[in-house]
């Protein structure tokens, strides 16, 4: 069996070995296939029919043909064929079909997920921690009903988007 690296599962070379560019040239292109990964489709199982050299894709959980026993795995076209990479956890590639990030964590591929502490725009936190829930008005007159429901609309808001709790 070939040695590999231990993060991406690439060839290695091993010395007096025969054939060195083979073993080079596939390290290569599975590089070529992840570094600032690009993937056409997500959970797909099965191949296109006519993909284009240097397309890639992430296999679904029941895949067929020529895909049949890479579940979940990134499947990229190259001028020899398909050539497959096990995710790893922390693997984030971009989806071009939906604008969005598609990463690997808990040993399931999550779709448009963003994680982080805080939200900042020049250098501005927009967004940051979660706060203590805010209470519903309460007291004063009936002319205020309707600054009241407003007021109420925007809690609900904020309440459905996480922003804040309840």
């Amino acid at each position: 069996m070939t040695e590999q690296t231990s993060r991406l599962a690439l060839p290695l070379l091993h010395a007096s070995q025969a054939q060195k560019e083979m073993t080079h040239n596939e390290a290569l292109t599975l590089i070529d296939l992840l570094l600032h990964g690009c993937v056409a489709g997500v959970a797909e199982d099965v191949p296109p029919t006519s993909p284009a050299v240097g397309s890639c894709w992430i296999v679904g959980p029941a895949p067929t043909g020529a895909w049949a026993g890479k579940a979940r795995q990134v499947a990229g076209m190259t001028p020899g064929g398909w050539r497959f990479a096990p995710p790893r956890e922390g693997m984030r590639l971009w989806w071009s079909g939906s604008e969005t990030t598609v990463e690997f964590r808990g040993g399931a591929w999550r779709v448009g997920e963003l994680r982080g502490s805080r939200l900042t725009i020049d250098g501005v936190a927009v967004v940051g921690a979660q706060r203590a829930a805010i209470a519903a008005p309460d007291g004063g007159s009936v002319r205020d009903e309707e600054a009241r429901k407003t007021l109420s609309a925007v809690l609900a808001a904020l309440r459905g988007h996480g922003l804040i709790t309840t």
